[in-house]
């Protein structure tokens, strides 16, 4: 599987907003790691949860 972000980019969790913006720590395999600003940090099975990058507007 290809992933379409990579370790520092922004990303939120559509089905978990209250969760705030997180920042993607390592990805290895299906497992991603982000950092989020509300929750902390959350590894993310990308099978089950399709994470949304975010662009930062530049």
């Amino acid at each position: 599987m290809i992933f379409d972000f990579e370790p520092g980019d922004k990303v939120i969790n559509p089905s978990a907003k209250e969760w705030g913006i997180g920042q993607v720590q390592s990805i290895i395999k299906e497992k991603v790691t982000v950092n989020f600003q509300n929750v902390g940090k959350k590894v993310i099975n990308s099978n089950n949860i399709k994470l949304q990058k975010i662009n930062d507007g530049n």
